[in-house]
């Protein structure tokens, strides 16, 4: 039925294509990006360009680069532990993560956990705020982060190894490799990150006034990449990405008498990629399997675990076509075969198939895009989502930007099918779906860039699990959500002589409120504020970082006695090239030793150091 389904919006969406006349000639690009509608289809809404360099200042954690670098909210069970997103006031599930340009939010439980990504496998990371279904499927209701890895045809050599060593005894060793020729790009790399993670509470003492410490906490995170991209003529290039991660922890415990628990997780992708270009057309190809796998230790000191597992084979044709010089049309057919099975799913398929529609018009200053999305399946009846976007530059100071969309998140393998263990799935369950608009101002003057946008977002259907008359929970479509605010983000560079600086801030002010009880969502923040300041000399570059997070309700009702408290954390670190291929540095991390949680009970570690050496040959 899908696949009927499939081939009739394909001859529908097929039928756009007119007007082929005269030739254009296409010039060849030297950097190969996989996610080419990032760009092209997001001129209307921010993003946050994070380069090598910014994800070389940070921790290795996908969580602890968004957390220094954007307005999105993290809940961190304890360092390196389970991270969840709250990106404009919405869910972890409603963050999509983009890996070139493929989405891979679990099939399980349709989120990213943050701490399981290690950002030294990635070229650049993009924060895209704001709807993208139409373009990238589930999920991306608050917004998407974009995991990118590009490949250029330089004729260069390139390696890169470095070593860190912090506090808590923890290790890290990152290398990669890039060779490049005229038609031959290869690069591989690994990354492993681990810590005793064995870090003093601060100002935390039991009941006999013993200074209580993060107990079960240890952890290892093991990344492999390989990417590869081969040149077949000016106009044809075939690319491979692949990367697997497998990733170990023990669960933090609360209280010393609690059971310690373990957790591994192991994920594959894998993705195939041909471009094509025919004077007005284009063609571009994807072909990519994933895979993912979990094993929960319920008590680590026996070998019975609960599981569950996916593979899915993801298959997208995108059909460009140049219809003038300033208009482009792209029609796109998607199919995704999940296979899904463990403790709790009992061997579930789930076919789904899409087709959208892409156009983008640049006329001088004035860009506008829309695009439209369908998507079938037998699970569930899924809306038609559509995203219309305007960006006009009225001059060199000021830039006017418009997007409406609506957007969805399909409910995912343990909403649809999950059984046992007191709770049971729901087969009829709507996706989730959401109406949102924002205005944006960018001021430009110089090296500065100052943006402003306001957004609103209309949840409905929203998934929720609820115990049943029975005493068993299920998911039910219940809650309405509105979520609204206010994001700023500053950008400054200036440099003379051997001098450098830089100076970039965010800041966020979100209303995410439950419409039948008017409260604010639980463990999301009125005000996030992030800053950093870098200053560079000669060989010698000094950076510092703060964040700062307003405090959380921890209940849905509110409870002014149940809250988070409001903190602020800064680091700073120096960085020294002693050699033009060798450099180290020193960063202190909690520099005023403050005592902070971002969940109830899940203490975060206070003044914690690392020093690494960098090595390129």
């Amino acid at each position: 039925m899908t696949l009927r389904n499939l081939v009739l919006l394909f001859c529908m969406l097929c039928s756009q294509f007119v007007l082929a006349q005269d030739t254009i000639v296409n010039k060849l690009q030297e950097v190969i990006v996989s996610d080419i509608y990032l760009k092209k289809y997001s001129s209307s809404q921010n993003l946050i360009i994070l380069s090598d360099s910014i994800i070389n200042q940070n921790k290795p954690s996908l969580t602890s680069l968004l957390n220094y670098n954007s307005t999105i909210y993290f809940k961190e069970n304890g360092l390196g532990m389970v991270s969840s997103p709250s990106f404009r006031g919405t869910t972890a599930q409603q963050t999509a993560v983009i890996w070139n340009g493929i989405n891979i939010n679990s099939q399980l439980n349709g989120q990213t956990d943050f701490n399981t990504i290690s950002t030294r496998n990635f070229d650049n990371i993009v924060v895209r705020a704001g709807g993208g279904s139409p373009i990238y499927g589930s999920s991306a209701i608050g917004g998407s982060i974009h995991l990118n890895n590009d490949l250029v045809f330089n004729n260069d050599i390139l390696n890169e190894l470095q070593l860190d060593y912090g506090s808590f005894n923890t290790l890290g060793i990152h290398f990669n490799s890039k060779i490049s020729t005229n038609n031959i790009v290869a690069q591989v790399g690994f990354s492993r990150n681990s810590s005793s993670n064995d870090y003093d509470y601060v100002g935390v003492f039991d009941w006999e006034g013993n200074q209580r410490k993060n107990l079960n906490g240890e952890y290892n995170n093991n990344n492999w990449t390989a990417n590869f991209a081969y040149k077949i003529n000016s106009n044809n290039k075939l690319k491979f990405y692949s990367q697997t991660s497998s990733v170990f922890r023990n669960f933090s415990l609360i209280y010393e008498s609690d059971t310690k628990t373990k957790y591994v997780d192991e994920s594959s992708r894998n993705l195939l990629e041909f471009d094509g270009k025919y004077n007005r057309f284009t063609v571009n190809i994807k072909n990519a399997f994933t895979y993912e796998n979990y094993q929960y230790y319920g008590n680590i000191l026996n070998d019975n675990f609960s599981s569950g597992k996916v593979e899915s084979l993801i298959s997208k044709v995108d059909f460009g076509y140049k219809i003038s010089k300033s208009i482009h049309l792209n029609t796109v057919l998607d199919y995704n075969h999940s296979k899904g099975f463990g403790t709790s799913i009992d061997n579930k398929i789930r076919e789904i198939g899409s087709g959208s529609l892409l156009l983008t018009r640049k006329l001088d200053n004035w860009q506008t895009e829309l695009v439209i999305r369908k998507e079938t399946t037998s699970a569930y009846q899924s809306p038609i989502l559509f995203s219309l976007g305007n960006a006009y530059r009225f001059n060199s100071f000021y830039e006017l930007k418009l997007n409406i969309s609506k957007n969805f998140r399909i409910p995912t393998y343990n909403d649809l099918y999950y059984s046992g263990g007191g709770g049971f799935g729901n087969p009829n369950l709507k996706p989730e779906s959401s109406y949102q608009a924002e205005i944006g101002n960018v001021f430009s003057y110089k090296k500065i860039t100052f943006s402003q946008t306001a957004y609103f977002i209309k949840i409905e259907d929203f998934i929720s699990w609820k115990p049943a008359t029975n005493g068993n929970w299920s998911p039910v479509n219940l809650k309405k959500i509105n979520t609204y605010g206010l994001e700023s983000i500053l950008n400054w560079k200036y440099n003379f002589y051997k001098h450098y600086f830089n100076i970039n801030a965010t800041y966020a002010y979100t209303i995410s409120k439950d419409l039948e009880t008017n409260k604010q969502l639980y463990y999301v923040p009125f005000h996030k504020m992030t800053g950093s300041f870098g200053y560079g000399f000669a060989k010698a570059y000094v950076n510092y970082q703060f964040v700062y997070n307003g405090f959380v309700y921890t209940l849905l009702d509110n409870n002014p006695k149940q809250i988070v408290k409001a903190y602020k954390i800064s680091n700073i670190g120096i960085d020294y090239n002693i050699l033009k291929s060798l450099k180290v540095g020193f960063q202190i991390a909690n520099i005023l030793n403050q005592k902070y949680q971002s969940v109830e009970g899940r203490f975060m570690p206070g003044r914690n150091f690392n020093i690494l050496t960098n090595f390129k040959f």
